[in-house]
């Protein structure tokens, strides 16, 4: 299979928006962040709105950024739900950029 590039086919303005709108709310639930090699895998709180603005991300992050490999884990018994990206080498970076402070704010957290 032919690796994606690395790119987002959303303009700067949609960008910021999905960031802003979404992906900051979504992303400021983190329980924790664990570093991977070509990317993160983030623990958040298993309740059903937080499933559902998963979900959201997913549909909507693999329209415009094709690259990204999700996975979701939902453990059972109530335990928390892992959302798992990566993707080919320069993923990791890209997370960073469009997640930067959400990063670092969850990250102090664990």
């Amino acid at each position: 299979m032919t690796e994606l590039p690395i790119a987002c086919s959303l303009t700067e303005t949609e960008a910021r928006q999905r960031r802003e709108q979404l992906l900051h709310h979504v992303f400021g639930d983190v329980q924790e962040i664990q570093p991977l090699d070509n990317g993160y895998l983030f623990r958040f709180k298993a309740d059903e709105s937080t499933l559902g603005d998963l979900m959201r991300v997913v549909r909507l992050e693999r329209q415009c950024c094709r690259f990204l490999r999700f996975r979701l884990t939902v453990e059972p018994d109530g335990g928390p739900v892992w959302l798992e990206l990566t993707g080919p080498s320069g993923t990791k970076a890209f997370i960073e950029a469009a997640l930067g402070s959400r990063l670092k704010t969850a990250d102090q957290g664990t």
